[in-house]
């Protein structure tokens, strides 16, 4: 195992953030006014809907509108995906709503690279109901995911 020095750390840890940043859409310090983040839940409670643990298993996804770092609009919408009965994959579902981000416990790496390649942001979520993960989003407090999983429990 090579070890990393001091230095290198944070470079890299630099990289990161700039990173995230970019596929956050920061511009000049701030974030768009407005953004669209799809987050996996386990009910249609909408802002306080639990969240899934598994990206393409949530039978529900919640559709959060923000202007301005305010909530504008939410809606629940079914997954209706190959998954559950219906059709395709549901990263490319998600993909026709055109989310700048998507916050989750967990993804497959093939739903991961599809958002990646998309440049939408997919974040680590940190909480168990949409509106904690909405505020944590607000507020710059999730990490970027960046490996997929094989499994479907992520806490």
């Amino acid at each position: 195992m090579v070890e990393v020095g001091s230095a290198e750390n944070e470079e890299l840890e630099r990289l990161k953030r700039e990173k995230l940043e970019k596929m956050l859409g920061e511009a000049g310090g701030g974030r768009r006014l407005r953004e669209r983040i799809v987050i996996p839940a386990e009910d249609g409670n909408g802002l306080n809907a639990r969240l899934s643990e598994h990206f393409g298993r949530a039978p529900y996804f919640v559709i959060v509108e923000l202007e301005g770092g305010n909530i504008s609009n939410v809606q629940v919408v079914p997954n209706e995906s190959g998954h559950f009965g219906g059709f395709g994959r549901p990263s490319d579902r998600i993909l026709q709503l055109r989310p700048n981000a998507v916050i989750t416990y967990g993804m497959g790496p093939r739903a991961l690279g599809i958002f990646q390649e998309a440049g939408v942001a997919v974040l680590k979520a940190n909480a168990e109901t949409v509106k904690d993960v909405v505020e944590a989003y607000i507020q710059d407090k999730l990490e970027e995911l960046t490996e997929g999983c094989h499994r479907s429990h992520h806490r």
